[in-house]
């Protein structure tokens, strides 16, 4: 009974109540939308690097120093590198791009170095990754990502076993990796080319003893941040103890945790955007509730004359507020979802290449609590004021 009443009135001035509650869509729809961005932000970048190796990182000298010549890192420090308690490989890393030739199948591919840990944990689907006897012996053999391999062999089939040509130098090819998911993340630090054991491309394609970055696995993922400054020490140890060297790191916690990051504060400022937007929209409600109570102090006085109970009267008054802010508060979700949905299917998969699931429950528990507090921080007072009313002089009230 109270709840139809209270729709019928809402209802009744359909304009008035819309007013009421446009700030709460506003501060609901823009705390949801930025709660949806970042989890699925946060989501999909751990999905897109969810293919590499949690045991390795990457060092290179930073490009912006002065001294970045003296800074190089070179294969003659490799060993040392090694050498570092918890490290169990390094080695370097360098690509560039050649024709790839299968018979009459001519494609533009990157070539990679690879040790017997590889960079990503993708699954061979034909074949078998490198192995520690390839990089050992130096061995012409190689290992075709799904891209190279739909490339050169458009026919499909298992191509284990035959060869590509690469230059003057012939690669047997021993594994294909399946496909990865697609996005920017995988397109630039996935590495993603023909990979060959690294010892074999230092022997063919690396002149000189400098070489753009190292990669190093570790026997524990943990140890990672105390490893990097490990090496950055020995790397500047090697080069006469030089303390000006500078040179930066990449790993797989670092990118997600600088990604959380960014989208905690984001999600921290908007936050207190909508908190605020809340506080008008809140201060609007009461306002109108009080409005609704002078407006219906006549019918209140004729409510408790035949019989109407302090508590019926404020359970009324009470109940309408609560619609008023649950109504804005789920048009606000709804927006919220729609924004961030679309966001998320335009850019963000895009950029990623992975799909992550939108929060639905996490954005209703958003618009749930909002609806709740605001209710009771202020549509209690309305309530409790009409409740209070005098029946005679309400009665009396024109």
């Amino acid at each position: 009974m109270y709840l139809d009443e209270a729709w019928r009135i809402l209802v009744a001035n359909r304009i008035r109540s819309l007013l009421t509650i446009l700030g709460l869509i506003i501060g609901v729809g823009a705390v949801v939308a930025i709660q949806v961005l970042g989890t699925s932000m946060a989501g999909a970048v751990n999905g897109a690097l969810g293919t590499f190796a949690d045991n390795t990182f990457i060092i290179f000298p930073d490009a912006t120093q002065r001294n970045v010549r003296q800074a190089a890192i070179r294969l003659s420090d490799l060993p040392a590198l090694r050498a570092i308690p918890g490290i169990q490989d390094a080695l370097p890393i360098e690509q560039f791009q050649d024709l790839v030739r299968v018979g009459h199948n001519v494609a533009r591919e990157r070539i990679g170095a690879e040790g017997a840990i590889p960079f990503n944990n993708l699954p061979a689907i034909y074949g078998r990754i490198i192995s520690s006897s390839d990089v050992a012996l130096a061995t012409d053999v190689c290992v075709l990502p799904y891209d190279a391999y739909t490339h050169l062999f458009p026919q499909g089939g298992d191509p284990t076993g035959q060869s590509i040509y690469v230059g003057p130098h012939r690669y047997l090819i021993v594994g294909v990796l399946s496909k990865p998911k697609q996005g920017f993340l995988n397109a630039n630090f996935g590495g993603g080319g023909i990979s060959i054991p690294w010892t074999t491309y230092v022997r063919n394609y690396i002149r000189g003893d400098s070489i753009f970055a190292a990669r190093f696995v570790t026997a524990d993922a943990s140890d990672i941040p105390a490893l990097e400054l490990a090496v950055i020490a020995k790397l500047r140890a090697l080069r006469g103890g030089a303390q000006g060297l500078a040179y930066q790191m990449f790993d797989k916690s670092q990118v997600t945790g600088s990604i959380n990051g960014i989208f905690n504060a984001i999600t921290l400022v908007v936050g207190l955007i909508g908190a605020v937007s809340l506080l008008v929209a809140g201060i609007g409600i009461m306002n109108i509730m009080l409005v609704s109570v002078a407006e219906r102090t006549r019918e209140i006085g004729v409510r408790k004359a035949i019989g109407a109970r302090r508590a019926q009267i404020l359970w009324q008054f009470f109940i309408e507020a609560l619609l008023l802010c649950s109504s804005g508060c789920m048009i606000g979700m709804l927006i919220g979802l729609a924004i961030g949905g679309f966001v998320n299917a335009a850019f963000i998969v895009r950029l990623t290449g992975t799909t992550v699931a939108i929060p639905f429950a996490q954005a209703f528990g958003i618009a749930a609590g909002f609806a709740v507090i605001v209710t009771l921080a202020f549509g209690t007072y309305p309530a409790y004021r009409a409740a209070r009313l005098d029946p005679i002089e309400a009665l009396r009230y024109e």
